[in-house]
């Protein structure tokens, strides 16, 4: 039995809550001039935490050479009005990433973190995108010159289940 909701929590990733099938495209190789893209799908599961202000997304990524479990994890300040995401890899389980931190506007979702890829200091960038009538998307972009240029490595759409059956 799911525990309460706060009646002031925030509803900017409602979108989100439920059961999904995944389409990832990734990209082979990161700030290096790739053009080669991977595609795979997955499966998500996401649920309200914290009364409202938080909520777990429970991943099945089936990458090529294999499956994945993995889980981001979401939690709203108040104080700030912005949202921290978290992601925990199956393949790393002691470690969570960096957190992005940002807000929605209109539908969008910018959320930003600074990080170190292969020994170089990045910019990393989640965009959320959630129009009324259309289905979720999420896409991953870093920025090695300090956020004047982007490279999307990693895009993810989203399609209930009861739509993908």
């Amino acid at each position: 039995m799911p525990l309460p909701l706060e009646t002031n929590a925030p509803t900017d990733f409602d979108f989100i809550i439920g059961d999904w099938t995944v389409e990832h495209r990734r990209l082979n190789a990161r700030l290096q001039g790739c053009g080669e893209w991977t595609t795979f799908s997955g499966r998500s599961s996401t649920a309200k935490t914290l009364g409202g202000f938080g909520n777990l997304e429970d991943n099945i990524l089936d990458f090529p050479d294999g499956r994945v479990r993995a889980l981001a994890m979401r939690s709203y300040c108040a104080k700030t009005g912005t949202w921290s995401i978290w992601w925990l890899d199956g393949r790393n389980p002691t470690a969570l990433d960096v957190p992005v931190v940002g807000k929605f506007s209109n539908g969008v979702g910018l959320f930003f973190a600074d990080d170190v890829l292969d020994g170089q200091a990045i910019k990393v960038r989640f965009t959320w995108t959630a129009l009324p009538g259309r289905n979720p998307t999420w896409e991953q972009a870093f920025s090695n010159d300090g956020g004047q240029t982007w490279e999307t490595n990693w895009t993810m759409k989203f399609v209930p289940v009861a739509l993908a059956a």
